[in-house]
């Protein structure tokens, strides 16, 4: 497999959000989706929609969410409704819980752990997929990108059950952890699949919590924003966000990669490249 195109910039705006999805030359076409993070109430970090409306409204997208398997204000369709409007989502689009007519399974080839990822019923009505995901740590993954916003994210409240307990919904949150990295990978092939290539990857390396914006109470940030990473190729664009959290001069990354160490993180790096969908191997391209 040839070295992935990575493009990356230090500017951190909501119209360099839109310079960077057009920098990977990809077409979204049809009924446009866009997998982003709503945001838990009460979390200080999670990226507004004042950043990423300039994208949004640059594919004419509507921003896809699906409901949470623990309890918060996203747990129900209802409440994560309520949710989307206080913090501001339907304000800029038509916002879609995708599973709140429940979920359709997507068939797992050669699955270790899942034999389908369950994802929101009403991924079905779209053509394509933008998915601009906030790259920080994650209390279970180690660190939350691209690869955890198309496999988490997309998965029906039900399918994250099964996510986290790697195949057995009755084991949430008691699988062994490299099995839930590559229940999470798994699953996230099953939506790049899906799409068959009609997916834009937008990673934004800004307010890096070592928690995620699934946090009602998050650890504020230690290390500064560095930019944003755009690809066509979800693995190379984590990896690339991971390498440079590892080359920064700054000394707070010590408390991120130390959260990304301790969880085994970069394991679904190399288990979505041995699924073949994507590469660790990029060219990174500043722009």
């Amino acid at each position: 497999m040839e070295k992935s195109k990575v493009y990356f910039t230090r500017e951190i705006t909501p119209e360099a959000v839109v310079r960077m999805m057009n920098e990977t030359g990809g077409v979204l076409t049809g009924n446009v989706a866009v997998k982003l993070h709503s945001g838990e109430v009460g979390n200080q970090n999670f990226l507004r929609p004042e950043f990423m409306s300039a994208a949004v409204s640059a594919v004419g997208g509507t921003v896809v969410e699906c409901n949470t398997a623990y309890g918060g204000e996203r747990d129900t369709t209802e409440k994560h409704m309520r949710t989307m409007e206080k913090h501001g989502w339907t304000k800029i689009a038509p916002v879609d819980i995708m599973d709140a007519d429940g979920d359709i399974p997507l068939p797992v080839e050669n699955g270790v752990h899942l034999k389908y990822n369950y994802v929101g019923k009403n991924l079905k009505k779209y053509d394509s997929m933008l998915v601009l995901s906030h790259f920080k740590g994650h209390p279970m993954g180690g660190f939350g990108g691209a690869l955890k916003n198309i496999s988490i994210g997309i998965a029906s409240s039900h399918g994250k059950a099964v996510i986290h307990g790697a195949g057995d919904e009755k084991k949430i949150w008691r699988a062994k952890q490299d099995d839930f990295l590559e229940s999470m990978a798994e699953a996230a092939g099953t939506v790049t699949e899906f799409f068959g290539g009609k997916m834009i990857f937008v990673n934004i390396m800004k307010n890096m919590s070592v928690d995620c914006d699934c946090c009602a109470v998050a650890e504020d940030p230690k290390m500064g924003d560095v930019g944003i990473l755009s690809s066509l190729d979800p693995v190379a664009l984590d990896s690339a966000c991971v390498d440079l959290v590892y080359g920064s001069d700054d000394p707070g990354k010590k408390h991120l990669i130390e959260r990304m160490e301790s969880r085994h993180g970069v394991h679904i790096l190399d288990t979505a490249e041995i699924l073949g969908i994507g590469t660790r191997d990029y060219e990174l391209i500043e722009v």
